[in-house]
Protein backbone atom coordinates (compact mmCIF):
# COMPACT_ATOMS: atom_id res chain seq x y z
CA UNK A 1 0.00 0.00 0.00
CA UNK A 2 1.68 3.36 -1.47
CA UNK A 3 1.40 6.14 1.46
CA UNK A 4 1.45 9.92 0.38
CA UNK A 5 4.63 11.20 1.49
CA UNK A 6 4.38 14.19 4.56
CA UNK A 7 6.51 15.95 1.81
CA UNK A 8 7.56 16.25 -2.09
CA UNK A 9 9.84 18.55 -2.99
CA UNK A 10 10.59 18.96 -6.72
CA UNK A 11 13.31 20.64 -8.31
CA UNK A 12 13.25 24.02 -6.10
CA UNK A 13 15.38 26.91 -6.54
CA UNK A 14 15.93 29.99 -4.22
CA UNK A 15 18.44 32.82 -4.95
CA UNK A 16 18.20 35.69 -2.56
CA UNK A 17 18.44 39.09 -3.47
CA UNK A 18 22.25 40.69 -4.64
CA UNK A 19 23.44 36.99 -4.88
CA UNK A 20 24.92 34.91 -7.85
CA UNK A 21 24.38 31.74 -6.06
CA UNK A 22 21.56 30.03 -5.21
CA UNK A 23 20.34 29.20 -2.03
CA UNK A 24 18.54 26.11 -2.69
CA UNK A 25 19.57 24.57 -6.17
CA UNK A 26 17.13 22.19 -8.03
CA UNK A 27 16.60 20.54 -5.26
CA UNK A 28 14.30 17.43 -5.44
CA UNK A 29 13.00 15.48 -2.14
CA UNK A 30 10.87 13.37 -0.46
CA UNK A 31 10.10 13.14 3.16
CA UNK A 32 7.64 9.95 3.84
CA UNK A 33 5.60 10.12 5.93
CA UNK A 34 5.54 8.97 9.70
CA UNK A 35 9.37 9.23 9.70
CA UNK A 36 11.84 11.11 11.30
CA UNK A 37 13.73 12.87 8.93
CA UNK A 38 16.95 14.69 9.44
CA UNK A 39 17.91 17.50 6.93
CA UNK A 40 21.73 17.59 7.94
CA UNK A 41 24.52 19.88 6.36
CA UNK A 42 27.17 22.09 6.80
CA UNK A 43 26.49 26.38 7.50
CA UNK A 44 25.34 27.59 4.76
CA UNK A 45 24.17 24.35 2.68
CA UNK A 46 20.78 25.93 2.53
CA UNK A 47 19.36 23.27 5.35
CA UNK A 48 17.66 26.68 6.78
CA UNK A 49 16.35 28.24 3.79
CA UNK A 50 14.84 24.96 2.86
CA UNK A 51 12.91 24.66 6.14
CA UNK A 52 11.28 28.35 5.90
CA UNK A 53 10.14 27.96 2.53
CA UNK A 54 8.65 24.67 3.91
CA UNK A 55 7.15 26.30 6.75
CA UNK A 56 5.56 28.87 4.21
CA UNK A 57 8.30 31.64 5.92
CA UNK A 58 10.21 32.15 3.04
CA UNK A 59 9.35 32.34 -0.69
CA UNK A 60 10.76 30.40 -3.73
CA UNK A 61 11.94 31.11 -7.26
CA UNK A 62 10.85 28.03 -9.00
CA UNK A 63 9.56 24.33 -8.18
CA UNK A 64 7.28 22.38 -6.40
CA UNK A 65 6.46 21.19 -2.79
CA UNK A 66 3.78 19.71 -1.58
CA UNK A 67 3.21 19.44 2.30
CA UNK A 68 0.34 16.40 3.21
CA UNK A 69 -0.58 16.72 -0.91
CA UNK A 70 -1.47 20.50 0.00
CA UNK A 71 0.42 22.65 -2.56
CA UNK A 72 2.69 25.84 -0.81
CA UNK A 73 1.85 27.85 -3.90
CA UNK A 74 -1.78 27.52 -3.42
CA UNK A 75 -3.19 26.31 -0.59
CA UNK A 76 -0.53 27.57 2.30
CA UNK A 77 -3.11 28.37 4.88
CA UNK A 78 -4.17 24.58 5.10
CA UNK A 79 -0.51 23.68 4.99
CA UNK A 80 0.15 26.28 8.27
CA UNK A 81 -2.67 24.15 9.72
CA UNK A 82 -0.88 21.15 9.62
CA UNK A 83 2.52 21.75 10.87
CA UNK A 84 4.23 23.18 14.35
CA UNK A 85 7.62 25.06 13.71
CA UNK A 86 10.21 24.68 16.73
CA UNK A 87 13.24 27.42 15.78
CA UNK A 88 16.14 27.35 16.96
CA UNK A 89 15.60 30.85 18.65
CA UNK A 90 13.64 30.70 22.15
CA UNK A 91 10.23 31.94 20.83
CA UNK A 92 9.18 33.20 24.41
CA UNK A 93 7.70 36.12 26.43
CA UNK A 94 10.51 36.29 29.23
CA UNK A 95 8.08 38.46 31.66
CA UNK A 96 4.90 35.77 31.18
CA UNK A 97 4.56 32.34 33.14
CA UNK A 98 5.44 29.32 31.21
CA UNK A 99 1.51 28.63 31.89
CA UNK A 100 0.78 32.51 30.22
CA UNK A 101 3.07 31.63 27.72
CA UNK A 102 1.21 28.48 26.23
CA UNK A 103 -1.94 30.07 26.61
CA UNK A 104 -0.81 32.72 24.28
CA UNK A 105 0.38 30.30 21.47
CA UNK A 106 -2.75 28.08 22.01
CA UNK A 107 -4.76 31.39 21.05
CA UNK A 108 -2.87 31.98 17.76
CA UNK A 109 -4.34 28.59 16.87
CA UNK A 110 -7.80 29.12 17.90
CA UNK A 111 -7.73 26.69 21.13
CA UNK A 112 -9.32 28.29 24.23
CA UNK A 113 -11.19 26.85 27.56
CA UNK A 114 -10.17 23.51 29.31
CA UNK A 115 -9.54 22.18 26.23
CA UNK A 116 -6.83 24.49 25.87
CA UNK A 117 -5.44 24.09 29.14
CA UNK A 118 -6.07 20.19 29.29
CA UNK A 119 -3.61 20.64 26.35
CA UNK A 120 -1.54 22.35 28.33
CA UNK A 121 -1.23 20.96 31.03
CA UNK A 122 -0.74 17.41 29.32
CA UNK A 123 2.41 18.36 27.51
CA UNK A 124 4.07 20.09 30.78
CA UNK A 125 3.69 16.80 32.64
CA UNK A 126 5.01 15.00 29.18
CA UNK A 127 7.75 17.38 29.10
CA UNK A 128 8.48 17.20 33.50
CA UNK A 129 7.59 20.68 33.96
CA UNK A 130 4.16 20.59 36.05
CA UNK A 131 5.95 21.73 38.74
CA UNK A 132 7.05 24.88 37.08
CA UNK A 133 3.98 26.29 35.00
CA UNK A 134 3.47 29.29 37.06
CA UNK A 135 7.25 30.40 37.18
CA UNK A 136 8.01 32.62 34.77
CA UNK A 137 10.58 32.19 31.84
CA UNK A 138 13.06 34.36 32.81
CA UNK A 139 13.67 31.98 35.78
CA UNK A 140 13.96 29.09 33.64
CA UNK A 141 17.25 27.45 32.74
CA UNK A 142 18.36 26.93 28.78
CA UNK A 143 16.89 23.29 29.01
CA UNK A 144 13.45 24.45 30.84
CA UNK A 145 13.10 26.99 27.56
CA UNK A 146 14.16 24.71 25.06
CA UNK A 147 11.13 22.58 26.91
CA UNK A 148 8.51 24.89 26.83
CA UNK A 149 9.97 26.05 23.38
CA UNK A 150 8.99 22.48 22.08
CA UNK A 151 5.50 22.21 23.80
CA UNK A 152 4.38 25.74 22.01
CA UNK A 153 5.01 23.90 18.40
CA UNK A 154 3.04 20.71 19.86
CA UNK A 155 0.14 22.50 21.20
CA UNK A 156 -2.51 21.84 18.53
CA UNK A 157 -1.44 18.21 17.52
CA UNK A 158 0.63 18.99 14.10
CA UNK A 159 1.15 16.54 11.56
CA UNK A 160 4.27 17.40 10.78
CA UNK A 161 6.88 19.44 13.61
CA UNK A 162 9.77 21.15 12.46
CA UNK A 163 12.38 21.14 14.72
CA UNK A 164 15.97 23.17 14.07
CA UNK A 165 18.66 22.31 16.39
CA UNK A 166 16.21 21.18 19.20
CA UNK A 167 18.60 20.41 21.85
CA UNK A 168 21.46 22.74 21.36
CA UNK A 169 22.74 24.31 24.26
CA UNK A 170 20.93 22.40 26.85
CA UNK A 171 22.24 19.51 29.70
CA UNK A 172 22.41 16.52 29.29
CA UNK A 173 19.45 15.72 31.43
CA UNK A 174 16.81 17.86 29.59
CA UNK A 175 18.47 16.39 25.90
CA UNK A 176 17.71 12.81 26.52
CA UNK A 177 14.28 13.81 27.88
CA UNK A 178 13.89 15.65 24.69
CA UNK A 179 14.88 12.93 22.64
CA UNK A 180 12.75 10.46 24.11
CA UNK A 181 9.76 12.40 24.04
CA UNK A 182 10.36 13.15 20.34
CA UNK A 183 10.45 9.25 19.81
CA UNK A 184 6.70 9.01 21.86
CA UNK A 185 5.78 11.71 19.77
CA UNK A 186 6.45 10.25 16.51
CA UNK A 187 5.16 6.43 17.92
CA UNK A 188 1.78 8.45 17.80
CA UNK A 189 2.24 9.49 14.09
CA UNK A 190 4.02 12.71 14.09
CA UNK A 191 6.29 13.17 11.19
CA UNK A 192 9.17 15.13 12.32
CA UNK A 193 11.71 17.30 10.09
CA UNK A 194 14.80 17.64 12.24
CA UNK A 195 17.92 19.91 11.63
CA UNK A 196 20.80 19.50 13.55
CA UNK A 197 25.07 19.41 13.62
CA UNK A 198 24.83 16.99 15.98
CA UNK A 199 25.80 13.71 13.71
CA UNK A 200 25.93 10.83 16.66
CA UNK A 201 22.19 12.19 17.89
CA UNK A 202 21.42 12.45 14.03
CA UNK A 203 22.60 8.81 13.98
CA UNK A 204 19.90 7.55 16.82
CA UNK A 205 17.26 9.52 16.45
CA UNK A 206 16.25 9.85 12.28
CA UNK A 207 14.88 6.99 10.23
CA UNK A 208 15.80 8.63 7.21
CA UNK A 209 18.48 11.44 6.16
CA UNK A 210 19.35 13.70 3.56
CA UNK A 211 22.53 15.61 3.35
CA UNK A 212 22.50 18.89 0.98
CA UNK A 213 25.27 21.17 0.22
CA UNK A 214 25.75 24.02 -1.60
CA UNK A 215 21.72 23.87 -2.06
CA UNK A 216 22.03 20.48 -3.86
CA UNK A 217 21.05 16.91 -2.28
CA UNK A 218 24.63 14.77 -2.20
CA UNK A 219 22.69 11.75 -0.41
CA UNK A 220 19.19 10.04 1.07
CA UNK A 221 18.16 7.84 2.94
CA UNK A 222 18.39 5.21 5.97
CA UNK A 223 21.10 6.10 8.32
CA UNK A 224 22.79 3.02 8.32
CA UNK A 225 21.99 1.93 5.12
CA UNK A 226 24.43 5.07 3.83
CA UNK A 227 26.99 4.03 6.22
CA UNK A 228 26.98 0.41 4.98
CA UNK A 229 27.24 1.42 1.36
CA UNK A 230 30.44 4.33 2.32
CA UNK A 231 33.82 3.24 2.22
CA UNK A 232 35.66 3.50 5.10
CA UNK A 233 32.42 4.91 7.63
CA UNK A 234 31.76 3.35 10.34
CA UNK A 235 29.48 6.51 11.75
CA UNK A 236 26.78 9.26 10.42
CA UNK A 237 29.68 12.21 11.14
CA UNK A 238 32.34 9.75 9.18
CA UNK A 239 29.95 9.97 6.11
CA UNK A 240 29.42 13.46 6.73
CA UNK A 241 32.63 14.41 6.79
CA UNK A 242 33.46 12.20 3.66
CA UNK A 243 30.71 13.92 1.77
CA UNK A 244 31.28 17.29 2.51
CA UNK A 245 34.84 17.63 3.26
CA UNK A 246 36.98 19.34 6.23
CA UNK A 247 36.84 22.43 5.06
CA UNK A 248 35.45 25.32 7.65
CA UNK A 249 32.16 26.97 6.71
CA UNK A 250 31.73 30.34 8.57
Amino acid sequence: MQTTPAIKIKNLSKTYRGSDVPAVDSLSLTVPAGDIFGLLGPNGAGKTTVIHILCGLQSFDSGDVLVCNHSLRTQLNEVKRLIGVVPQDIALYPSLTAFENLKVFGGVWGMKGTALTERINELLTFFGLENSKHRYIRTFSGGMKRRINLIAGLLHRPQILFLDEPTVGVDVQSKNLIIDNLKAIHREGCTIVYTSHYMEEAEMLCTSIAFIDEGKLIAAGAPEALIAQSANCSSLEALYLQLTGKKLRD
